[in-house]
């Protein structure tokens, strides 16, 4: 009998790497003040009942099933939009025989399932260092929007209840609402340069705000009542201003009162 959970170790800790990787890009962006074509991660190892349902489907050996079920290790990257996700694909190939090796990919955007499914898919050979040594494993990347996601999530769901015997009537009305999301993608790429400029704008104030509060309290603690409390009742004054050049000069002069 397959000892499962000593097997799935090496799938775990490729997952936790994994997440720590795209994350790490993400935040490097961010810290930049640029935007991320990655909105956020996630990461799953398939559980043990599921393995044994898809072998058993492909008709896949026992002793097969880590070389022919390729996503066992498997990573969700969500973008805000279908440019985004050809960004992270980017990043992925770049990385290409580096600390990954790509297998293959397989394009459901362009070439989307028949039940509406949309996604784009990269199967890599991930090498683990574990206490045994190295072990190379097959992991699976998808990449998509937020609204491609949502779909799959609920279209997962209702696979589930029906063990992958939809009626077809929802089976019409989800292939509808995969459609309806695909326009959605679409609209949002019409504004995406607004809506980017917002949310750079956004980061930029929180950024700015965060750093003045600690640099007023920071007076207050060097006993500078009267300094903290004049820059106290500026940032009052200006703190819901969207021009960020008053709270960045107040920023200044803060940092300048503190030298001083």
């Amino acid at each position: 009998m397959r000892q499962w959970k000593n097997i799935l170790i090496p799938y775990e800790q490729a997952i936790g790497e994994l997440k720590v990787k795209f994350k790490a890009i993400r935040a490097e962006y961010r810290k930049r003040n640029e935007y991320s074509p990655i909105e956020f991660v996630t990461g799953r190892v398939k559980r043990v009942s599921s393995i044994i349902e898809k072998a058993k489907k492909y008709g896949i050996d026992e002793k097969n099933i880590e070389e022919e079920i390729e996503d066992i290790a498997g990573i969700r990257i969500m973008c805000q939009f279908v440019d985004d996700i050809y960004k992270v694909l980017e990043l992925i190939k770049e990385r290409d025989g580096k600390d990954l090796t790509i297998v293959y990919e397989k394009d459901y955007i362009n070439n989307q399932k028949d039940s509406g499914y949309r996604s784009y898919h990269v199967i890599i050979r991930y090498p683990v260092q574990t206490a045994y040594g190295e072990k190379n494993i097959l992991a699976e990347i998808q990449i998509r929007t937020l609204a491609m996601n949502f779909w799959a999530t609920i279209e997962h769901s209702v696979n589930y209840k029906y063990k992958n015997h939809i009626p077809e009537k929802i089976k019409l009305r989800l292939k509808k609402s995969a459609e309806a999301a695909h326009r959605l993608d679409e609209e949002m790429l019409t504004i995406r340069d607004e809506v980017i400029n917002a949310q750079k704008l956004f980061e930029l104030k929180s950024n700015t705000v965060s750093s003045i509060v600690s640099n007023i309290q920071l007076l207050k603690n060097l006993g500078r009542h009267d300094k903290a409390e004049y820059f106290q009742g500026k940032f009052d004054d200006y703190w819901l201003d969207t021009n960020l050049v008053n709270l960045n000069k107040l920023n200044e002069d803060i940092k300048n009162a503190i030298e001083s």
